[in-house]
């Protein structure tokens, strides 16, 4: 029988490169690795085509997109409790790689093509073969890769099932093996706050994951400016720019505060939020771009359905805002959810306007007005608890 100790000895793991309490910033391998992983997230998002989708076609993006950011998230939260960045790590890793590449191809003709599920359990398989190579470390990781090895197991069993089946039938084992997953942090809380997650690491490494999701909604942007823009066309795009910059303004005011430090814990709620929060700026992404496109191919209204998706993106950032601020300060000011509150409210209202001319500068007008007033309360409430 090969004994934990003697395959870290094998792979030449030692447990005393293991990253401490002290400071610690992402690595470059790590960045690597989520830029492949945006990659696949924005294949995703080519799901939705010029032509505004139907609730179905929706609902099935939406499901791809937790796949793929459930797939990044694990391994995020590998990093931020372990990580030696050595040898053997990074090999695994970039193995992890290659299963994000065949992820990024395969969610296009999901669920005709095995690429996807394929992908899948590389990237998941070579998660646990690293939970494997540090289980023999201590008594709290072996508690710990536990939990994770027996439920992403679990939940890989599924996956490897859906290689077998028809592919209209693939979906239904993808999804199960979704919910045993997210559930695995969940059920096996207790023995994971044990052995919390660092506390700079892993705020850092979302934050530049949701930063990069925000450069790709300008991205979208850009690439639907016709060649030759039309003065309503410039209009647009100017205005649909200052939306995505007014969230990265109160992100970036919110997590420079530093206030979720004391607060991680095993991680889940923080990473499951930014999911939450990374969907919204990828469908926003999309919209701003299908606006530019609607003006540029010359018509004078948004369809309903664009305009009601511009809504719940939006909305669905600002509650993932909230959230955050729950997650930090343990709870929510009157104050700002109020403000939220009356934000949505105006959303729906607005986005009752069908002229694209009319409606993109007072969605601007609305985001710039909501960043402005939550930047000053996060910063006043980060004050405050601080000085408590």
């Amino acid at each position: 029988m090969i004994r934990p100790r003697r395959i870290i000895e094998r792979w030449g793991l030692d447990p005393e490169a293991l990253p401490g309490e002290e400071e610690r910033h992402a690595s470059w391998l790590e960045l690597f690795f989520d830029l492949v992983f945006v990659l696949a997230l924005a294949a995703v998002q080519n799901r939705l085509t010029d032509e505004v989708p139907d609730a179905d076609e929706i609902l099935r993006t939406a499901a791809l997109y937790a796949i793929v950011y459930w797939a990044w998230v694990g391994q995020a939260i590998y990093d931020t409790r372990f990580d030696p960045d050595d040898l053997g790590h990074r090999l695994v890793v970039l193995v992890g790689m290659v299963g994000a590449g065949a992820m990024a191809v395969g969610v296009r003709d999901a669920p005709d093509t095995l690429l996807l599920p394929v992908g899948y359990l590389v990237v998941r398989g070579t998660l646990l073969v690293l939970y494997l190579r540090v289980r023999g470390t201590n008594t709290t990781a072996r508690r710990l890769t536990t939990v994770y090895l027996s439920g992403f197991g679990a939940g890989l069993l599924f996956w490897v099932a859906s290689l077998a089946v028809p592919a209209q039938n693939r979906p239904m084992l993808w999804l199960s093996g979704l919910v045993v997953e997210v559930l695995t942090p969940w059920l096996g809380r207790r023995w994971l706050i044990r052995h919390p997650v660092h506390p700079s690491h892993l705020p850092e490494r979302i934050g530049q994951f949701t930063i990069i999701l925000l450069g790709v909604s300008l991205t979208d942007l850009i690439d639907a400016m016709p060649s030759r823009p039309s003065p309503a066309a410039v209009v647009v795009a100017t205005t649909g720019f200052l939306i995505p910059a007014s969230i990265w303004w109160v992100y970036t005011t919110f997590v420079t505060l530093g206030l979720t430090r004391s607060r991680l814990s095993a991680g889940i709620g923080y990473a499951t939020v930014h999911g939450l929060i990374g969907s919204a700026l990828l469908l926003l992404g999309w919209c701003l771009g299908q606006a530019v496109r609607e003006v540029g191919a010359g018509r004078e209204d948004l369809p309903r359905m664009l305009r009601l998706l511009l809504a719940v993106s939006l909305a669905s950032w600002m509650i993932g805002g909230l959230a955050l601020q729950r997650i930090a300060l343990g709870g929510i000011p009157r104050l700002r959810i109020a403000v939220t509150t009356v934000t949505v409210g105006l959303l729906g209202a607005v986005t009752l306007v069908p002229p694209p001319i009319v409606l993109m500068p007072l969605l601007a007008v609305l985001t710039i007005s909501y960043a402005a007033v939550s930047s000053r309360l996060i910063v006043r409430f980060g004050r405050e608890r601080i000085e408590a």
